[in-house]
C-alpha cells in the first residue's frame, strides 16, 4: 500500500514543479537584447539595425497593449514560439521556440487561460509588459 501512495505523491509533486516558477524581467531583459533587438531595436519600438533589410517592418513592441489595454500574451507567446508564424523578409520571423525548449512551464494570459511554453519565453514576455 505503501509504495501505491508514494507515486501517487511523486505524480503530485512533479506536476506541481512544471507549472511556472515565477517571471524574471531581468532574464528577460538579456534575452530581448540578444534575440530581438537587431530588428525591433534596443528601445523595442521596430527600429533596429536590421529594419531597413526588411520587407515587413518589424512591431513596434513598446505599443502592443496600446490598441485596447490588455497585453496580447497568447499571440506574443506564439509569435515567439512559432506557432503563429510571420513572414518578414521573404521568410518566417526567426522562430526561437527551439533554442527556449527543455524548460516546459506555463503562464497565464489576463484572462486566466493558461499558457504552455518554456521559461525563457516566459521572462522575455515579463520584459515586454514592462515595456508598456
Amino acid at each position: 500500500m505503501i509504495r501505491p501512495m508514494f507515486g501517487a505523491v511523486c505524480a503530485g509533486v512533479m506536476a506541481f514543479a512544471s507549472q511556472a516558477v515565477g517571471q524574471n524581467v531581468e532574464t528577460g531583459a538579456e534575452l530581448y537584447q540578444h534575440y530581438c533587438a537587431t530588428c525591433h531595436g534596443i528601445e523595442a519600438t521596430g527600429h533596429g539595425p536590421m529594419a531597413g533589410v526588411l520587407v515587413i517592418q518589424p512591431t513596434d513592441l513598446t505599443q502592443l497593449a496600446a490598441e485596447d489595454g490588455v497585453f496580447p500574451t497568447a499571440r506574443v507567446v506564439a509569435r515567439i514560439d512559432g506557432r503563429d508564424p510571420l513572414v518578414s523578409h521573404g521568410s518566417p520571423m526567426p522562430v526561437y521556440g527551439p533554442y527556449f525548449e527543455g524548460q516546459d512551464t506555463s503562464m497565464k494570459t489576463p484572462d486566466g487561460q493558461p499558457i504552455l511554453t518554456s521559461q525563457p519565453i516566459v521572462d522575455l514576455v515579463a520584459y515586454l509588459q514592462t515595456l508598456q
